[in-house]
């Protein structure tokens, strides 16, 4: 006797929703937050840009009903944005109610220099995402660019593993920024989006 296949849940076919929070000071982080949309979108995921320093109440409804929330913002002097830990404060009030709890979160960020502490700004990140009840998706790629034989078009040419890390010199615009850390901030998008859908199946199933 053959055993019919269970039925696929409707809930776990419906794409993902990942929300992109991000501040942008000189247009750098804004290409980097296209291409974490870019990454995301390309596995069927539904994706929304929110700038934080320009934030309505439409989209913090966003953030509220997303399934994982990914973090932008350059580094200046060493953290975020102050325009970003403007955004950062004002999630307390998703803090008292849990809203964001069990959401994905991950974040990128982008310096002139090559470290230019942005490890901080990351690890800023994942400690807001961490107080806000979260689960914290790291970049899943080795360091590029750390032999004789790599390239500096490696991905993850900086060697960040908490999340996307990208470097554009001072004197040069938005179409300055390194093609390997664009294509590494769409891996973080891809990633965060695949995840977010296993999640939502495992929810799904766990639910059943």
């Amino acid at each position: 006797m053959t055993t019919p296949a269970p039925a696929a849940s409707s809930a776990a076919a419906v794409p993902p929703v990942v929300a992109i929070a991000h501040h942008s000071g000189f247009g750098h982080t804004s290409v980097l937050a296209e291409a974490v949309r870019e990454g995301a979108a390309d596995t069927g995921a539904t994706v929304h840009l929110v700038k934080v320093d320009e934030i309505t109440e439409e989209q913090w409804a966003l953030l509220d009903t997303a399934d994982a929330i990914v973090f932008g913002s350059p580094t200046y002097m060493g953290t975020a944005s102050g325009a970003f830990h403007v955004f950062a404060e004002a999630t307390s009030k998703r803090w008292a109610t849990r809203a964001w709890q069990d959401k994905l979160a991950a974040g990128f960020t982008n310096s002139g220099s090559k470290s230019g502490d942005k490890l901080h700004t990351l690890q800023f990140f994942s400690v807001l995402a961490a107080q806000h009840g979260m689960h914290w998706i790291n970049l899943g790629l080795p360091s590029g660019w750390h032999s004789t034989t790599a390239s500096e078009n490696d991905l993850n040419r900086l060697g960040f593993y908490l999340g996307a890390g990208a470097q554009t010199d001072t004197d040069r615009g938005p179409d300055g920024v390194h093609e390997a850390d664009i294509a590494t901030a769409e891996h973080l998008g891809r990633r965060v989006a695949a995840q977010a859908a296993v999640y939502a199946a495992g929810r799904a199933a766990v639910a059943a």
